[in-house]
């Protein structure tokens, strides 16, 4: 990897590389989500459960990265970022073997929290890399590069998932991802090196990464960001709860015909993460993150009239959410640098706080959800535009990202 970036002299370009690797840490937890989406069905018939209480194993994991990510951003900022890493890292394969062997619903629930945890990892700490490798600007460029990355997951997560699922069952789904944690854990070890030298580790204890949390929370260049796109980010969050059970059975597509429609929409997100970055050159990130929320909007309204009224019937659901994932595509590269940019001697912190708190904005939507599950996907549409609406007034009011 090259050496740390300062602001003074930027790197131009990210190395593919680095982004391959970067991207696929980032890629732990759509991969761990997505992969068993299809198997929903599946998994409530093995447990006599219905489908708010399988939906329920999600919103815990949810959580668990909320939770996991507060932890691991100290402790990177603390330790360097491989050790937290490598470790977090080592915690999933145990967590995804426990969920193939779980016996029941609540066990499965339980290492799925502990699955969260470790894999959080990856999500935060490969964000405090970022910063600590690349100025602000380009610190956008490469956030989009690696949505490109991490992208793949969602598109080959449910087909990967739908052919486990038919070839194994819905334990194979857990035994593979246990494996594809072994191969990330060999790949950090052998090929990712330390991006934070010893001199610029934190020395403090627990009484200042407190205060360093709370003086994080009352910043305003830190929060608007954040909570604007943890609002909109919300919106994938309720998706992937209810996805599984609009499309297979409010519209009885097949769990192959779902992996495609799952698919089409990260295809949708990554070519907008693409388009971005492109623009980037052009826009600032706040224009582009005031349109992706604008997108966001408008799919989840749309979503909202066709299934509460069931006008244009599947076609339009499926569009209004690839418009919705779409918008996402400009939304969260641009809100990162903006959260992280002002704080070059907290990343591993604030990337860990930023995560914690789009996670549990996310995880709470999830839950609110599932908890107002009426047979029926009415819940999905009305939380989804309502976090939407609430995330586009965010972002707009405070001009995120124009600072």
């Amino acid at each position: 990897m090259p050496a740390t970036a300062s602001e003074s002299a930027p790197l131009t370009s990210a190395p593919l590389g680095t982004v391959l690797l970067l991207g696929s840490l980032m890629a732990f937890g759509p991969l761990t989500i997505d992969t068993y989406l299809p198997a929903f069905p599946a998994i409530g018939r093995a447990f006599g459960a219905d489908a708010a209480a399988v939906q329920r194993t999600l919103s815990v994991y949810f959580f668990g990265l909320a939770i996991g990510q507060v932890v691991y951003g100290p402790l990177a900022d603390r330790f360097g970022r491989r050790a937290p890493l490598l470790g977090g890292m080592t915690l999933y394969v145990i967590a995804a073997l426990g969920c193939a062997t779980a016996p029941s619903l609540g066990a499965l629930s339980a290492w799925r929290f502990v699955q969260a945890l470790g894999g959080s990892s990856g999500m935060v700490i490969t964000r405090a890399v970022v910063r600590d490798r690349f100025a602000p600007r380009e610190m956008a460029r490469v956030f989009s590069q690696l949505m490109l990355v991490m992208g793949v997951a969602p598109i080959l997560a449910p087909l990967l998932g739908s052919t486990l699922l038919r070839l194994f069952g819905w334990r194979g789904i857990f035994f593979t991802l246990a494996a594809f944690g072994v191969a990330c854990v060999i790949a950090q070890y052998t090929s990712l090196d330390e991006s934070l030298p010893p001199e610029r580790r934190a020395k403090a204890g627990p009484r200042a990464i407190v205060r360093t949390y709370w003086g994080l929370l009352r910043d305003p260049r830190f929060l608007a960001p954040v909570i604007g796109a943890g609002l909109l980010w919300s919106t994938m969050f309720v998706y992937i709860g209810g996805a599984p059970f609009i499309y297979m059975e409010l519209h009885h597509v097949s769990p192959s015909t779902f992996g495609v429609l799952f698919g089409l929409n990260a295809a949708g997100m990554i070519g907008a993460a693409q388009v971005n970055a492109r623009q980037l050159r052009i826009h600032t990130p706040g224009q582009l993150l005031r349109f992706g929320a604008t997108l966001v909007s408008a799919g989840g309204l749309t979503l909202l009239v066709a299934l509460v009224t069931g006008l244009g019937g599947l076609p339009l659901v499926a569009a209004s959410l690839f418009v919705m994932l779409s918008g996402l595509g400009f939304v969260g590269g641009n809100a990162s640098s903006a959260a992280l940019a002002p704080f070059p001697h907290a990343a591993g912190s604030a990337s860990a706080l930023m995560g914690t708190v789009q996670f549990a904005i996310g995880a709470t939507a999830g839950a609110v959800a599932a908890a107002l599950f009426d047979g029926t996907g009415r819940a999905t549409g009305v939380v989804i535009s309502a976090v939407a609406l609430a995330g586009t007034a965010v972002v707009v009011r405070t001009r995120v990202g124009d600072r």
